[in-house]
C-alpha cells in the first residue's frame, strides 16, 4: 500500500490545471486546428475531472451557497464566449456553457443530502429520482454535455455514499461513456483485425489521474481560485478571436 502512495502525486491544484490544459486541448480543436483529432481525444478526459472536483467541492466547501453563487456567476460570464465557440454568435440559446450543468448538479447533491440527513432508505429512493430528473433537466436546458454531464457529476458524488468507490466510479462512467452517450467510432487495429472503440469512451483514462489526486488542496489563495474561473470565459474568447483572425 505504502508503494502506491507515492503515485497519489497530484493535488487538488494540480488536477485542476490538467484538465484545464485538456479542455483547452479541446477547444483548440473546434476553434483554430480542427484537423487534429488527436486534440478532442485529449479533451474527452477533460470533463470527468472536472466532475469529480465539482462532487468534491461539494463535500469540502464550507459555504454551499457562496460555492453555488460562483459557479452561476462565471456561467453567466462564459455564455457569450461559449455562445461565440459554439453557435457562432453571442446569442445562442440552443445550448448552454458547462458551469449551468456543474450548477444543476449542485443543485441536486443538495437535496440529496438533506434526504440522507432524514431517512437513509428514502435516501436510496430519491437517488433513482434524481438521477432522472437530473438526465431530464440536462436534456431539457440544453446544458453542455446535457443530461450525461449531470449524471457524471453524481456518479462522483454517488461513489462517496456507497461501497467500492472506484468500482461505482468506473462502472458509472461506463455506462454514461460506452453506453448512453453516441459519437465517433475511432478504427484501433488490433490482432490482425479493424476494431471500432467509441471516442468517448476515452473519458474512462480520466480515472488514472484521478486515482492519483492526494487530498490536498495545494496553492488555493482567493486570487488564484478566482483565475481558475475566470480561465474557462477568458480562454474561450480568446481562441474565438484567434478563430476569427484566421478565417
Amino acid at each position: 500500500m505504502e508503494r502506491l502512495q507515492k503515485f497519489r502525486c497530484l493535488d487538488s491544484f494540480a488536477l485542476k490545471l490538467l484538465a484545464m490544459a485538456l479542455m483547452f486541448c479541446d477547444h483548440m480543436w473546434a476553434t483554430v486546428i480542427p484537423g487534429n483529432l488527436w486534440l478532442n481525444c485529449l479533451g474527452r478526459l477533460a470533463f470527468p475531472i472536472f466532475a469529480y472536483q465539482i462532487a468534491e467541492g461539494f463535500f469540502l466547501t464550507r459555504s454551499f451557497r457562496k460555492y453555488l453563487g460562483r459557479l452561476f456567476l462565471f456561467a453567466l460570464i462564459s455564455e457569450v464566449p461559449f455562445n461565440l465557440m459554439y453557435g457562432g454568435s453571442p446569442f445562442y440559446p440552443f445550448h448552454q456553457n458547462v458551469l449551468f450543468t456543474f450548477c444543476l448538479a449542485l443543485l441536486l447533491m443538495r437535496l440529496l443530502e438533506k434526504v440522507r440527513e432524514r431517512s437513509f432508505p428514502l435516501f436510496l429512493a430519491a437517488a433513482l429520482l434524481a438521477a432522472g430528473a437530473g438526465y431530464l433537466l440536462g436534456m431539457v436546458l440544453m446544458v453542455d454535455y446535457y443530461g450525461y454531464g449531470v449524471l457524471t457529476v453524481l456518479v462522483f458524488y454517488f461513489a462517496r455514499r456507497f461501497p467500492w468507490p472506484w468500482a461505482f466510479r468506473l462502472a458509472g462512467l461506463a455506462v454514461i461513456n460506452l453506453g448512453m452517450m453516441g459519437g465517433m467510432q475511432l478504427p484501433v487495429s488490433l490482432f490482425g483485425r479493424v476494431w471500432e472503440f467509441p471516442q468517448q469512451g476515452l473519458a474512462l483514462l480520466a480515472l488514472i489521474p484521478i486515482w492519483m489526486y492526494n487530498g490536498k488542496p495545494g496553492p488555493a489563495s482567493r486570487p488564484l481560485r478566482l483565475a481558475c474561473y475566470a480561465f474557462y470565459p477568458v480562454h474561450m474568447a480568446v481562441l474565438v478571436l484567434l478563430w476569427r483572425l484566421i478565417v
